[in-house]
């Protein structure tokens, strides 16, 4: 008997799945004020408009008719989140998190970190807390890297030194901490600072 057809696994798809289940965890637990109004460390952004962005990279041709502005279709994707109702965008949240597309299967490496920094944005700017999991703190530290290229260059003047398992990266004056910190603080998450060593 043949057997029907099966759906390869690609490489970090699993652990994308499973932080988006975790951000839902965390969004599931909030008040609808925190939901709706919460503070996170995106400017201007509540929990609600997080997710809609998150949610809006599974939908990559929605980016090309802005051309070069991506903020500008990553507000559009938080403005379309605010034009539905709580239940309704966890629902939409729930299917993401389970069929994620073919596009963000292929570069779920690559989400994966910005799906780990957004969550530690909501998680953090309600002052809540989580233990990160292992994969996902190398993927916030590996986005910040990227992210700090040019947003900051911080990558370029800083011998940055994981303190929880990350050979050190860069040169120059040293900043220690965890993955997670040092790489929300090299994406510009400057709250963080606190939490780092400065050499």
């Amino acid at each position: 008997m043949r057997k029907g057809p099966t759906t390869m696994r690609l490489p970090y798809e699993d652990a994308l799945r499973a932080e988006r289940h975790r951000l839902i965890d965390t969004l599931d637990g909030l008040s609808d004020d925190d939901f709706d109004a919460g503070t996170t460390l995106c400017a201007e952004w509540a929990p609600r408009d997080v997710l809609g962005h998150v949610i809006g990279l599974d939908y990559i041709t929605s980016y090309l008719p802005y051309g070069p502005r991506i903020n500008a279709a990553n507000q559009a994707h938080a403005d379309r989140a605010r034009q539905v109702s709580r239940e309704r965008l966890m629902e939409w949240a729930r299917h993401w998190a389970d069929r994620p597309s073919t596009t963000s299967r292929l570069a779920a490496g690559l989400l994966l970190g910005d799906l780990g920094v957004h969550h530690q944005d909501v998680v953090r700017g309600l002052g809540l807390h989580r233990q990160v999991p292992d994969e996902v703190a190398t993927a916030v530290f590996r986005e910040g890297l990227q992210l700090s290229l040019w947003l900051n260059r911080r990558v370029l003047r800083h011998r940055l030194v994981p303190t929880d398992g990350h050979r050190p990266v860069g040169r120059g004056p040293q900043v220690r901490g965890t993955r997670e910190a040092l790489g929300m603080w090299l994406t510009g998450r400057d709250s963080v600072a606190g939490e780092l060593e400065f050499g």
